[in-house]
């Protein structure tokens, strides 16, 4: 094949890479650098997060979408922090009691930043209660008012008593009495007469003395009749008197609390409903003999308000990340104590949760995390549908609490979610669930590539000194930048733009200062760079070094010389943990007449991914179109990847493949000096691939191995010449002649390198020129198609001469019998 041929094919070593210049920098290190606070080169998500954050209406919340990496939570956390400084500070809030259904506890709210200091008023509160109770009951007016009440009844009682002992003694009958029994006894001479002296009277007097006690029994019975009514007089003059007594000893207490709340009429209905209530609990609970820390305790359970939320006065509005959105952690959660084996709860025990804290503000949460957890999604649609939190158990609605729960009064909510998740979720979401286009209509996209040019790159030495200043790392010089926005390009595979997983790169920046810091240098350069690179692919290099020694010891089959016919070398990608790295495999093909056309191997075994078989079935669209229009395409042929067996995906082997085919048809020799990746489509036209960087350095590092010999070399599709950022060892050995890139737009053009022929190009009329690759391949087809039909021709003729059977005639059937 005429050399300028490959030369016109070949690439130049300029082609393979284009490395950023120290020079396109202006400064000597990051240190002469301004921070960067925006993100790099994501013009289009900012847009989209000012426009999520502005919109006032509901409905408005952002999902932001993009890989991990590229910096997305950082800036969005960043930003909403930023825009909430200059927000309105939202409500506090607290919980408080409700007396008259302890089950169902009322929320308050109070200007931000007062929510302690009212927490802090009713400990005030409960301080002086315990120090005005019991003493406002032991003072000389409140004794003197409950002494004339007793004074009335005793009285009363007296009186009564005194009228029956006067009756009684003059029956001589005497009346005794204590604290709790009235009893009559005979008397005879002035004294009480006993049981014995009794029974010795006679039956006539004992009869007189039962009947006069008898009476005297009905009598007081009749006397004492009102007793009751007298008892309920005086307790009732008793409980006003303590009411009294109550309600002016809490004026002064609670005075000064109405008029600093006068203003906020939910604490003011509040604060009467504690003055109402502690007419009834300060008899019961404060003026028995219980230790003062028990008796603080019951009124702290009591009347002390649950803090739910409390905020800075001045603090802006709230941002809030939860790291592990569960129900509990994001709708907040009613705690149990137990008290000999029961639960009970009160409203002291409701714990807030990430809604509670950003309510009237911004909540972040990871959407993988978020829809992993049970109850979730679900809930937080319906509060943000309601636009109202609602604290409760998720295990309610299906029958699993077993004990006495609250149901506190529901808050109402206004706040935006800031969901952060993957592409693929996004769109699942969108084809699941109707409601989340209608709740999340702003989406965040986050692209993965970055144009480079004078300020992006401007703006990634800037990224770069943040990072570095942040994180206390040394500066970086403008070599090394150029050698990050290198490796960054190489990330990207594209020599004009950069990566946007910011993520990676801060990681080999932090690993070149760790190198920087045992070599004991004040600056990080390019040399600390490429070391932390080198020390990087040696870590995760195992597996690629042991296939190479493989392929080197001839366990796995690659040949890099010679020429074989059916035979060509592919060039596959393997992803193992975080690294990636290019392998060489043999492809082969074989073809013989018959009709079940081209056998994919790979997929006959289901090792073979849809796409991978796409690849494969195109080629027979391919082969059809080009070699068969003058005759049926009747071949028998079956592809295979060799030594491989995963999964194996991707149609960047079809290039080589075709080719493979071709040479099988024409028995013509490929040179097995190449490498060859590439698609193709049913007009033979090669298309781009992925993870071509990777793939010429695999094949590379056998070559390099086994010896270069300046005949090797990787053929690529032409529109991949734009992802080419090669290892510095490549370009060296291409610099020196050793190694070679071509880039071919056509199959024909693969073929004239691998055959070291022209693959000869069709006339106007479709016709190949003799002697041609393509005429040959014509001519296998058109003979394999001709040996079919004469086949058929003959199973025809055999079909004529065959004799016919003559078949049985039938007996008629029996008529069926008469009676």
């Amino acid at each position: 094949m005429p050399e300028s041929f490959a030369a016109s094919l070949r690439l130049a070593p300029d082609a393979l890479t284009r490395p950023c210049a120290p020079d396109q920098f202006n400064f000597a290190t990051t240190d002469d650098l301004e921070p960067f606070r925006g993100v790099l080169g994501q013009e289009r998500a900012v847009e989209a997060l000012q426009f999520g954050v502005a919109m006032p209406r509901p409905g408005y919340n952002v999902y932001v979408m993009g890989e991990p990496g590229t910096g997305r939570f950082s800036f969005v956390q960043r930003y909403l922090k930023a825009e909430a400084k200059r927000q309105a500070t939202p409500v506090d809030r607290v919980y408080v009691n409700h007396f008259d259904e302890p089950r169902e506890p009322r929320a308050l709210e109070l200007p931000p930043g007062t929510a302690a200091a009212f927490i802090a008023d009713i400990g005030h509160l409960i301080d002086n209660l315990l120090a005005t109770f019991p003493a406002v009951f032991e003072t000389p007016t409140y004794q003197q008012k409950k002494g004339a009440i007793d004074r009335v009844f005793n009285q009363r009682y007296d009186k009564a008593l005194d009228l029956i002992e006067k009756l009684a003694l003059e029956k001589d009958v005497a009346l005794y009495r204590d604290s709790a029994n009235i009893a009559f006894t005979p008397m005879k001479d002035g004294k009480a007469l006993d049981e014995a002296d009794f029974a010795q009277l006679p039956e006539a007097e004992r009869e007189r003395f039962h009947d006069d006690i008898a009476a005297l029994e009905e009598r007081l019975n009749e006397e004492l009749a009102s007793l009751p009514q007298w008892k309920r007089e005086s307790s009732n003059q008793l409980r006003q008197l303590n009411e009294e007594t109550i309600s002016l000893a809490l004026q002064p207490l609670l005075s000064p609390l109405s008029e600093k709340y006068a203003e906020n009429a939910g604490v003011c209905a509040y604060l009467q409903a504690v003055q109402v209530n502690l007419l009834r609990t300060v008899v019961d609970q404060l003026l028995d003999d219980k230790p003062d820390l028990q008796r603080r305790e019951m009124l702290e359970e009591q009347y002390s308000p649950s803090l739910v939320v409390g905020h800075h006065g001045d603090g802006g509005a709230p941002v809030v990340f939860e790291p592990h959105p569960t129900y509990d952690n994001l709708f907040g959660r009613i705690e149990y104590s137990t008290d000999q084996g029961a639960l009970y709860t009160s409203y002291r025990q409701l714990r807030p949760g990430a809604l509670h804290r950003a309510n009237g503000g911004y909540l972040i949460v990871e959407a993988e995390k978020l829809l992993s957890e049970p109850f979730v999604w679900d809930a937080l649609k319906r509060a943000l549908h309601s636009r109202q939190l609602k604290m409760e158990s998720p295990l309610g609605d299906l029958g699993r609490i077993a004990t006495v729960t609250l149901n506190p009064q529901v808050i109402p909510l206004q706040l935006k979610v800031i969901i952060i998740g993957s592409r693929q979720l996004y769109y699942t979401l969108q084809d699941l669930d109707s409601d989340f286009q209608e709740m999340f209509r702003v989406l965040v996209d986050f692209d993965e590539e970055i144009a480079v040019g004078d300020d992006s790159l401007e703006q990634f030495a800037q990224l770069l000194k943040t990072r570095t200043s942040e994180e206390g790392m040394a500066p970086l010089t403008a070599a090394a930048v150029a050698r990050l926005a290198t490796y960054s390009a190489r990330l990207a595979e594209h020599q004009g733009r950069l990566s946007a997983r910011i993520g990676d790169l801060f990681q080999l920046v932090s690993e070149a200062d760790f190198v920087r810091q045992l070599a004991g240098d004040a600056i990080t350069d390019v040399g600390h760079i490429e070391r932390a690179l080198k020390a990087k692919a040696d870590r995760t290099g195992r597996v690629s070094a042991r296939i190479i020694d493989d392929m080197l010891a001839g366990i796995i089959l690659i040949d890099t010389a010679g020429e074989a016919i059916g035979k060509c070398n592919g060039l596959t990608v393997l992803e193992v943990g975080d690294s990636a790295f290019g392998v060489p495999a043999r492809i082969s093909a074989t073809v013989y007449p018959g009709g079940s056309g081209i056998v994919d191997i790979e997929r006959e075994v289901s090792l073979g991914q849809p796409i991978h078989s796409k690849g494969v079935m195109i080629l027979t669209g391919f082969l059809g179109s080009r070699y068969a229009q003058e005759f049926p395409l009747e071949i028998s042929a079956s592809i295979a990847l060799e030594q491989s067996y995963g999964y194996v995906d991707g149609d960047s082997a079809s290039l080589g493949e075709v080719c493979t085919l071709i040479s099988a048809l024409s028995r013509t020799p490929l040179k097995q000096c190449f490498a060859i990746t590439g698609s193709i489509n049913q007009f033979g036209e090669v298309q781009a691939v992925g993870g071509v960087n990777e793939k010429i350095e695999g094949f590379f590092r056998l070559c390099q191995a086994r010896g270069l010999t300046g005949e090797q070399g990787v053929i690529i599709p032409h529109s991949n010449v734009s992802n080419l950022m090669l290892d510095e060892r490549v370009l060296q050995a291409v610099r020196a002649g050793q190694f070679h890139v071509y880039a071919v737009r056509h199959v024909d053009e693969a073929l004239g390198l691998l055959l070291g022929e022209p693959a000869g190009a069709p006339d106007a009329k479709g016709q190949f020129p003799k002697g041609s690759v393509n005429a040959r391949v014509v001519e296998r087809l058109r003979s394999i198609a001709e040996l079919g039909m004469e086949e058929e021709e003959k199973d025809k003729e055999a079909a004529k001469d065959k004799p016919k059977e003559s078949k049985p005639r039938a007996k008629p059937a029996p008529k069926a019998a008469k009676e």
